[in-house]
């Protein structure tokens, strides 16, 4: 007995990385998975190809599984609508989506083209759009789903050259954490998870010092993705069916729950303020609580339970 049968689940993305882990996971849990990937870069350019998305496929049934396999894209809102009625088609219904496709295009703001800046928003944010417009209602019509998408600590607590890819990511937060309520009366529920993990996405940032190199064969050797995968599957679950509208993030075995943005302080003055009075008083007053641009004074301040 795994935690989702009787489950039909869509994973985005899941040719390689995080999205294969989710696959492979879900249907070792009893899943029938519709596997979709592109298969295109790493950067989203390039020829697509739909021998990335089957093989995963062929993989899960080799092993017993029930799964089909589909290679549109999730920045297209009608071949998403394909994806989900393909689901329908080929198993009957559709119990969550996961949902971790992405792009990456990382560079400095003032180097930053148009067009790189649109592709990043166009997979990940318009991406998490499109998957959840096209199957919210299918949700509420049966009283139930999942969907879980994923944010990235670029967003959360900022990444230098990843301007576009944290605007997307905190962007799905603020999605995903509106979903949560409007679909909380219906059984429709909503999650985001930071993933830390080793992926081909990850592979591409630059190691530009000592500190950095540390980092990455840090999360090289003890942060992978099928560790990632274990939340995402059990957020599937019905028994998670009381989880809704969370911010998670999975280090190596550590699952790493978030605060939504909350006001951490506040100035008052009887008569007013003028911009003088302000930067003479009210924001000395606050500055104690800024938040660092240091990302490394931002790291997790808490202690495991």
């Amino acid at each position: 007995m795994g935690v989702l049968d009787g489950k039909v689940i869509l994973v985005t993305g899941a040719g390689g990385g995080v999205g294969r882990e989710c696959a492979v996971l879900a249907a070792r849990e009893g899943a029938k998975v519709l596997v979709n990937d592109l298969g295109g870069s790493v950067k989203g350019d390039g020829e697509p190809s739909t021998a990335v998305a089957q093989t995963t496929a062929e993989a899960l049934r080799a092993g017993g599984a029930d799964a089909a396999w589909n290679a549109e894209s999730v920045a297209n809102l009608a071949a998403v609508n394909r994806m989900i009625q393909q689901a329908l088609d080929t198993f009957g219904r559709l119990d969550a989506v996961v949902n971790p496709a992405g792009i990456l295009r990382d560079s400095m703001f003032h180097k930053m083209s148009e067009a790189d800046w649109d592709a990043v928003i166009e997979v990940h944010l318009r991406g998490a759009f499109n998957v959840s417009r096209a199957a919210v209602e299918h949700f509420r019509n049966q009283g139930s789903g999942s969907f879980v998408h994923f944010t990235s600590t670029s967003g959360l607590i900022g990444n230098i050259a990843q301007s576009a890819y944290g605007a997307a990511k905190m962007g799905v937060v603020g999605l995903s954490h509106i979903l949560a309520m409007e679909g909380a009366a219906k059984n429709v529920r909503s999650n985001v998870i930071a993933p830390f993990a080793w992926t081909r996405m990850i592979a591409t940032i630059p190691v530009t010092d000592a500190a950095s190199a540390q980092r990455v064969e840090r999360m090289r050797t003890g942060m992978r993705a099928e560790q990632v995968a274990q939340l995402a599957v059990a957020l599937c679950s019905e028994a998670a069916r009381a989880v809704s509208g969370q911010i998670f993030a999975v280090r190596g075995n550590e699952v790493v729950l978030f605060n939504h943005p909350r006001p951490v302080g506040s100035v008052v003055r009887g008569d007013g303020w003028s911009p003088a009075t302000l930067l003479s008083h009210g924001i000395p007053a606050l500055q104690a609580k800024f938040t660092s641009l240091e990302p490394s004074a931002a790291v997790f301040p808490y202690d495991p339970v």
